[in-house]
Formats: C-alpha cells, sequence, structure tokens
C-alpha cells in the first residue's frame, strides 16, 4: 500500500474515532452519526471493496452502539428508527461513492489503454517510415552499383597507366629521399583508388570492416600526413592533438582512412584560407547503448570509447541541410564537386564498427564530426583523462 493511501486511512480512523467519542457523550443527538459519512467517502477513494466493506460496517455498528446508552421512556423505538434512517443513508453514500470512484477507475484505464494504443500507432507510423526510408535508400544504392559499374571501367584504364609510370618513376637512380617519399604515398594512394572502386562496385552488399585493435595514432596519421600538403597549400592551419596512453579502438585501418581522408577534405571544401582545422581524440566512458553496440562486434571492448574530432572553422552548414547530410546523393558543394555519397558511406562504415559518427554545425562559425569507436583500455585511465 502506498504512502498516500496509509495517509488517507489513518484520516479516516481518526475521523471515525472523533465521531464515536462524540456519540458517546452524546447518544441522544442522533445529528452526529451523519458524520460517519466522512470515513465512507475518504475509504471510497482508495477503490477497494474489502476496505469499504469493513469500514461501512464498522460505521453501522457504532452508529447502533448508541441505542445501549440509557434513553428517557418511551424514546428507543424513535432512536431505533433515526438511526436506522442513518445507517441506510451511510450505506446509501458507500454504495454511491463506491460507484463513483469504480467509474473513474474504468475511465482512467480506458484512457491510458487509449494512450498505449496512440503510442503503439505512433511507433507502427515510425517503423513504417524508417522502412520506407530504408527502402529509398536501397534504391539509391542501387544506382550508386549501376552508375560505379559504368564509370569503373573508363577509370580503370588511366589509372593503370598511372601506375606504371609511378612505378618506373620509384626507380629512377636521381631521386632524392624526400621524392622517393612521395612517390610512396602516390603508389598506395593508388593502391586505395583501386579498393575504393572494388567496394562501390559492390555497394549494394559493400565489403564488411576487418577491425582490430589499433593505436588512435596508427589511425589519424596516415590520413592527416596524405592531407596536410593540401591544407598547407590553402593556407590553412592544420594541428593533430593526440593525447598519449589513449585507448586502443576498434578500427579496419584502411576503411577509417577511407573515412577520416573523407572528413578532412570535406573541411578542406569548406574553410577558407588563413582558417583552421584540428583533428584531435579523447577517451570517456561509453554510455550503455554505445557499450551495447560496440560489444556486438567487439566482445574485448572496455567500458570506454574513444571519440576522433575533426573541427574546422569553415562557413558552417544550415540546419535544414545538416539533417540531410548522411542522405546518400544529398551534397551541398556544386554541381561536379561531389557526389553526396562521402558522408553517407562514412556513417555505414563506423557503424559497422559498432561506433557512430554525428555532425554539428553554426553557420559561420564552422563544423564539427565526431566519431566514435569501441575502445580497449590496456592502462589505468586517469581522472583526468575520463573528464
Amino acid at each position: 500500500m502506498t504512502q498516500r493511501n496509509h495517509l488517507i486511512l489513518s484520516i479516516a480512523a481518526a475521523c471515525f474515532l472523533i465521531i464515536f467519542i462524540i456519540e458517546e457523550f452524546a447518544p441522544a443527538n442522533v445529528v452526529g452519526a451523519y458524520g460517519y459519512v466522512l470515513p465512507i467517502l475518504l475509504v471510497a477513494t482508495l477503490r477497494s471493496r474489502t476496505l469499504m466493506l469493513v469500514t461501512v460496517l464498522a460505521c453501522v455498528v457504532a452508529t447502533y452502539s448508541g441505542l445501549l446508552q440509557p434513553t428517557k421512556p418511551g424514546r428507543f423505538q424513535a432512536a431505533v428508527i433515526n438511526r436506522s434512517v442513518v445507517a441506510g443513508v451511510l450505506l446509501l453514500v458507500a454504495y454511491l461513492g463506491m460507484s463513483w470512484e469504480e467509474r473513474k477507475a474504468r475511465e482512467e484505464d480506458a484512457r491510458a489503454a487509449l494512450a498505449r494504443e496512440t503510442e503503439n500507432l505512433l511507433k507502427a507510423n515510425a517503423q513504417l517510415v524508417e522502412a520506407k526510408d530504408q527502402l529509398n535508400r536501397s534504391e539509391r544504392l542501387a544506382a550508386v552499383g549501376q552508375l560505379v559499374a559504368s564509370v569503373a571501367h573508363e577509370v580503370g584504364t588511366p589509372l593503370h597507366s598511372i601506375a606504371w609510370h609511378v612505378q618506373a618513376l620509384a626507380e629512377e637512380p636521381t631521386l632524392t629521399p624526400e621524392m622517393r617519399r612521395q612517390v610512396t604515398v602516390i603508389d598506395e594512394q593508388l593502391t586505395r583508388v583501386v579498393r575504393i572502386i572494388q567496394d562501390l562496385l559492390s555497394s549494394t552488399r559493400p565489403r564488411q570492416p576487418q577491425p582490430s585493435w589499433l593505436p588512435v595514432e596508427d589511425v589519424i596519421s596516415p590520413a592527416a600526413v596524405l592531407m596536410e600538403p593540401a591544407f598547407h597549400a590553402k593556407e590553412i592551419s592544420f594541428t593533430i592533438e593526440i593525447p598519449a596512453q589513449l585507448p586502443r579502438i576498434w578500427a579496419d585501418g584502411e576503411k577509417m582512412h577511407q573515412v577520416l581522408v573523407n572528413v578532412l577534405a570535406n573541411a578542406l571544401a569548406a574553410t577558407p584560407s588563413h582558417g583552421a582545422v584540428k583533428i584531435s581524440a579523447e577517451a570517456r566512458e561509453a554510455s550503455s547503448d554505445e557499450l551495447e553496440r560496440g560489444r556486438r562486434v567487439a566482445d574485448a571492448m572496455s567500458p570506454f570509447v574513444v571519440m576522433i574530432l575533426v573541427q574546422d572553422t569553415g562557413c558552417g552548414i544550415p540546419e535544414t541541410d545538416a539533417q540531410k547530410v548522411f542522405e546518400p546523393f544529398f551534397t551541398t558543394k556544386a554541381v561536379g564537386k561531389g557526389t553526396g555519397l562521402g558522408l553517407f558511406l562514412s556513417r555505414e562504415t563506423v557503424m559497422a564498427h559498432g561506433g557512430s559518427l554525428v555532425l554539428s554545425s553554426e553557420i559561420g562559425r564552422g563544423t564539427t564530426v565526431t566519431i566514435v569507436l569501441p575502445g580497449l583500455q590496456t592502462e589505468p585511465v586517469h581522472a583526468e583523462e575520463r573528464a
């Protein structure tokens, strides 16, 4: 029984005792017995027939107990009649009170059932909308497959020619160490282009990531090294902040390289000269949803996640567009400057790792893309690192 019900019962019992005491001192005044209506109405609000039955019996017995007191000669019969009328009123009040409260209870149950049905309908409607979105996405992905299949053949021939020339250039004895490093980067990126095309060719059934526990720096550095010259050429400040002793992250290096390059390329395009782009990483405790999502794909996951943030001081994205940036083929770039698939495919990749990718933006102040991945803590995390 709840605290409220205990309080109501206590008040009803106190009223009953007060009226009973009054009746003992003034048995001839039957008006006091009508006061038993109050505890009956109080008990009715508890909506318990058992409690009501006990209360009514107690009140009726207490009403007739006044007959045990001495009365004037010839008044006993009148006292019996009067107290019978009181008992009848008490029974009527108890019946009406319980009927009213039970009716209220039925109405409340009906409203609750209606609310549940409304909630179920809203959920069903949301599922229908989600199913429709998934269908639209499947249709768009099918279009992607057809588009890439037609383009891949045309792209393949010049790529092979470029690769042959790069290999020939690498064999030149006059290359300096710096030039040789640049040629190596070009060769690696050509290989990545071929793999990306192969993945896009099977975009309706993309290659699943093959992640392992990698240091955060090993995931961020290759993409940062690749994109750094482009930022410098545009006179954009490019900084990297990776704290020591971060947990390892559950990542496919090749896949996450594509994600980071895409996000950095978007930051490069949105940031004007003399702007700033920063890529940083930090660890925090995982929420219950993040922990459940991460452990579906990474059994050894610690109760931590690692966040990789790419922040720019670019033009920002309008709120209406920010809600659509993860839709296939949606882009804010000029015609011919983007396909609208980068962020869509990037988020799909991160979600396949058991993580999440979100974007926040403010017009005129810039955009922040946050990538969250499962973490594996191999060393103790200090309090300041958790903050």
